[in-house]
């Protein structure tokens, strides 16, 4: 453990990590319409978005160990599959504005997202134990990182009639387990760092089934094939190059 810094360091890093994720909420301030085109092209962006995403963290995860990475992936599907069945017994809920299907997107986009946060909380924290310096970067680079992952939620929510101060909030809590992860993973290096690429392999396999169960079906309904497809390619590159020029 690095000796030099301290447990409120590794919180307070975390912590702005969580709460950059609600800056992607903003550029919905200035959109108050949205057309069934809009909605559908939303859906794509935030595929878009979210593949880029999985592609990272499982590229991210196979750096730190192949196999575990597989099995998370695995986990990941057999998880959200599992949620998702859950949630359909259960009959379809309310949450915030939305109600019946919309809701139903909106508990499993906000559950992924949630699981995500927990494996970067786990970054953070192990970062921090090593070298403060790589500290700083890492949890500059999540920061950077969760405002279009805000955006993903956003584009999700926001179009089915939830406000955008609300949206922003959710943002939020789905990146709260990072602070809440840092720390322990901070003092407990050891234990948390083999589990890493796991988390990693676990939030890429969930994102992946909800792109192509939910996110790509809606998007298909009310625009083109060719104008979905062209979307989520622009989201995905927009996604990369944005991950790229943090490094």
């Amino acid at each position: 453990m690095n000796l030099d810094v301290s447990l409120w360091t590794v919180f307070l890093a975390a912590l702005i990590t969580a709460l950059a994720t609600g800056l992607g909420a903003i550029p919905f301030a200035f959109v108050r319409r949205f057309s069934d085109r809009w909605l559908s092209l939303s859906n794509a962006m935030a595929a878009g978005l979210m593949l880029a995403a999985s592609h990272s963290l499982i590229a991210e995860g196979s750096q730190l160990g192949m196999f575990r990475t597989i099995v998370g992936v695995l986990l990941g599907l057999v998880l959200i599959h599992a949620s998702d069945a859950w949630i359909d017994k259960r009959g379809h809920p309310d949450v915030a504005e939305l109600s019946h299907a919309s809701a139903r997107k909106a508990i499993l986009i906000l559950a992924i997202m949630t699981i995500h946060s927990f494996a970067e909380g786990i970054g953070v924290g192990v970062s921090y134990a090593g070298d403060g310096g790589l500290g700083v970067y890492i949890s500059a680079a999540i920061a950077v990182h969760n405002i279009p992952e805000g955006l993903a939620i956003s584009l999700v929510l926001i179009p089915r009639g939830v406000s955008v101060i609300k949206a922003a909030g959710w943002s939020i809590f789905t990146s709260l387990p990072q602070p809440l992860m840092a720390i322990p993973a901070f003092l407990f290096v050891v234990v948390f760092e083999p589990l890493l690429p796991v988390g990693l392999g676990l939030a890429a396999g969930a994102m992946i089934w909800m792109v192509f169960s939910e996110l790509l079906p809606d998007a298909l309904e009310h625009a083109k094939s060719g104008s979905v497809a062209t979307t989520v390619t622009l989201a995905f590159v927009f996604m990369l190059l944005f991950q790229y020029f943090l490094r």
